[in-house]
């Protein structure tokens, strides 16, 4: 598995709080705590029926496959696995009045709406959808179905 450090500034009184809580369940590091405890918030916020937050990168370029079925490379945003771009299936276009939300790691267009504010809704609930899917199928593959 893939990891990545994170610093994470908090007051003296949550740092001793967050130590007595990594300790009583059984955790040698805070780190290891604050990582399960955000999990956990993500997948209260998940089954709660509430959008997934995301956070969105400006100005990225990515590919797409728009309506000519060849690659392109588009400006927009991104917060993996999605991303958007104004402008149609027919490619960026800094002055339409539409964007286009796309499956990141495909290139493939998802839908086209009448904002950005759209797609990152629409994101955030496929992002949902994809974390409930994921955590069924770990479900699926741990042993004796637990």
């Amino acid at each position: 598995m893939k990891t990545v450090a994170l610093t994470v500034r908090a007051t003296e009184k949550q740092s001793i709080r967050w130590k007595q809580a990594a300790d009583g369940e059984g955790h040698r590091a805070v780190g290891t705590w604050l990582a399960e405890a955000a999990d956990r918030y993500l997948e209260a916020v998940a089954s709660a029926g509430k959008l997934i937050p995301m956070g969105w990168r400006r100005s990225a370029v990515f590919s797409v496959r728009p309506a000519s079925q060849e690659m392109a490379s588009v400006t927009g945003a991104v917060s993996h696995p999605f991303a958007y771009y104004r402008g149609t299936n027919a490619g960026a276009d800094r002055y339409s009045d539409f964007y286009t939300l796309v499956y990141f790691p495909s290139g493939r267009i998802i839908a086209t709406l009448r904002s950005a504010a759209q797609c990152r809704s629409l994101a955030s609930e496929l992002a949902r959808s994809l974390g409930a899917l994921g955590r069924k199928r770990a479900h699926r593959g741990s042993p004796a179905g637990h």
